[in-house]
């Protein structure tokens, strides 16, 4: 891994770990539904202008089922219920509770028989989930979260676990731009009717409104060229790294926003992380007759 690597990889964990406040921000003029279809179409412009200087291509027409159903468990579903949830949970509780995901990627995967159970992996899960409680008890005590709120963002890490495995079954070896331009692009159609019909924004102030172009344009556009910049030159583990750093992004960025950072809550990412790293470790290798 190069240091332009590192790099971006930094980058990309800092992009994505501001996305919650910025979610917060956004939500206090966009209703949640406004807030996931302005992201979508900030993050399809930036990946359209990609497309073409990249000379990127977009997945074949046979492929709509698919890329419809990932862009409503990868964007629809989550970014409204994230902007939805932060409504009653601050923004750093979020981003601990994002970590969630791939916690129920794995239990899918396991459903699927799709995932090995491992000792160390069945400890990683239970540690996880072990520091998502205690990020929860610690927010529901201190009055920055709602039970109502947690369970909306559990349902929003639970669709991009859902996403993650529709398109590992069905969308692996196309063009990884082309396949986000399409998928950002179904997702502002899907959502652009629900908007319209339902709750208004309120009177527009400056910091909602760069919130929510900041969001799409760089939490969405700029992280996923980002995202897949990285996976051609480097290996997707050390690329699903930057997963480890949100959480503590999400508690940097929401420290200095004001928000109040409890201990619980600094345990709880310990914890969390603890729990994905030993899911992701890599088994070891059985000994053989002489080394036993």
């Amino acid at each position: 891994m190069t240091r332009r690597d590192v790099f971006q990889m930094f980058l990309l964990s800092a992009f994505w770990g501001i996305s919650f406040l910025l979610i917060r921000y956004s939500g206090e003029v966009f209703p949640p539904v406004w807030v996931a279809l302005l992201r979508s179409v900030f993050g399809v412009l930036v990946l359209l202008g990609a497309l073409r200087l990249g000379r990127h291509s977009l997945p074949p027409a046979r492929l709509w089922k698919p890329l419809l159903l990932v862009a409503l468990f990868n964007n629809v579903i989550p970014w409204s219920f994230f902007a939805w949830g932060e409504q009653t949970v601050s923004s750093n509780i979020a981003a601990i509770i994002n970590a969630t995901t791939p916690l129920f990627a794995l239990m899918i995967g396991l459903s699927l028989r799709e995932s090995r159970l491992r000792g160390a992996v069945l400890a990683g899960v239970l540690l996880g989930m072990g520091g998502v409680a205690l990020t929860v008890s610690g927010g529901l005590g201190g009055g920055h979260a709602t039970v109502q709120g947690i369970v909306v963002l559990l349902l929003a890490s639970l669709g991009y676990a859902v996403a993650t495995t529709i398109a590992k079954r069905t969308l692996a070896g196309f063009d990884p731009v082309g396949l986000a331009t399409t998928q950002l692009g179904l997702s502002a159609v899907i959502l652009l009717p629900v908007a319209l019909l339902g709750a208004q924004p309120a009177a527009l102030t400056s910091r909602a409104a760069v919130s929510v172009v900041v969001l799409g344009v760089v939490g969405s556009g700029l992280a996923y060229l980002l995202y897949y910049g990285l996976l051609a030159r480097v290996s997707p583990t050390q690329v699903t790294a930057v997963t480890y750093a949100l959480p503590v992004w999400g508690l940097g960025w929401g420290a200095l926003a004001g928000e109040p950072v409890g201990w619980l809550s600094l345990l709880g990412v310990l914890v969390v992380l603890s729990g994905l790293g030993l899911i992701n470790a890599p088994p070891g290798r059985p000994r053989t007759a002489t080394q036993a």
